[in-house]
């Protein structure tokens, strides 16, 4: 399994997720975010802008569907044909187990089973 951390402009939240549910990835759990890029910030006349407004998506999913998440989100967030500075960054980082709380259920890449409390 894989945690797929994608932080991205806010007005390109709507399309990427409509998408991903679309694609069936309904499961994201979302979040407002600030900061700044290798750009750091942006300057509009005298104003410096240190943390530009963005929105983080995370989602775990299968191996197998991670390049498929990852397409639908670069094709959908990116802004025009080439992208512009300030489109965002996706992390991917392996994902070992995951617990459901209401039940009790662990899941990893070999299965799933109940947790003894």
């Amino acid at each position: 399994m894989q945690l797929i951390r994608a932080i991205i402009r806010p007005e390109k939240v709507d399309a990427v997720l409509e998408k991903l549910m679309a694609e069936g990835f309904p499961a994201v759990t979302r979040m407002g975010v600030s900061g700044r890029g290798k750009q750091r910030g942006i300057k509009i006349g005298d104003i410096t802008y240190d943390e530009i407004p963005k929105e983080l998506l995370m989602m775990v999913v299968p191996d197998t569907d991670k390049d498929l998440v990852l397409k639908i989100v670069l094709s959908t967030a990116r802004s025009g044909g080439k992208g512009a500075f300030g489109d965002g960054k996706i992390f991917v980082s392996p994902v070992d187990e995951v617990y459901t709380v209401s039940s009790g259920i662990k899941e990893t890449e070999s299965g799933t089973e109940e947790v003894k409390l």
